[in-house]
């Protein structure tokens, strides 16, 4: 029998769920999940801007759960926003059951609270962004899922900016 904080961590949070459950002045990390990397975002204490973090090349879940987890305690976060990867109609995907998956197991190795955040074209924004700065293609392969991340949290924390307001 699970209790009742194991099955609201089985089930997506609700963006008020997720911003009542956060601890005061604790920062968020975004992540966008994909197949090779993690791409890793953070957000200041104020929760108002994110800041591209890192890229982790993936490789066994312990390893990428290990490095997420150090970088979540040193950098003081308190949840984290996760990126998911939705067709343009909405529907679920491979990759969305992929995404699911990895935060399955995060939710076994914190506590920490975890909001899905739709991140349909926040790939192929961070792909633009970086056109635009004129990079190279192996410096745009280099950074953009944690550009990606950034476009994932940002939007968040934006959403969570007029929620204060409202």
């Amino acid at each position: 029998m699970s209790t009742n904080s194991e099955q609201r961590r089985d089930r997506p949070q609700l963006l008020d769920e997720f911003v009542a459950s956060l601890p005061p002045g604790a920062r968020l990390i975004g992540i966008d999940v994909g197949t090779k990397t993690l791409g890793l975002a953070l957000s200041d204490a104020t929760r108002t801007i994110a800041s591209s973090l890192v890229t982790l090349r993936r490789s066994r879940l312990s390893n990428d759960l290990h490095q997420l987890l150090e970088l979540t305690q040193r950098h003081g976060a308190g949840g984290f926003v996760v990126g998911l990867p939705l067709n343009l109609d909405g529907s679920a995907g491979p990759r969305v059951q992929a995404t699911r998956a990895f935060v399955r197991n995060l939710a076994k190795a914190t506590p920490l609270p975890v909001l899905y955040w739709d991140e349909r074209l926040s790939t192929v924004a961070a792909e633009r962004t970086l056109l635009e700065a004129d990079l190279s293609r192996k410096r745009r392969a280099e950074v953009v899922d944690k550009v990606a991340a950034t476009l994932i949290l940002q939007g968040a924390l934006d959403r969570m900016g007029r929620l204060r307001l409202s």
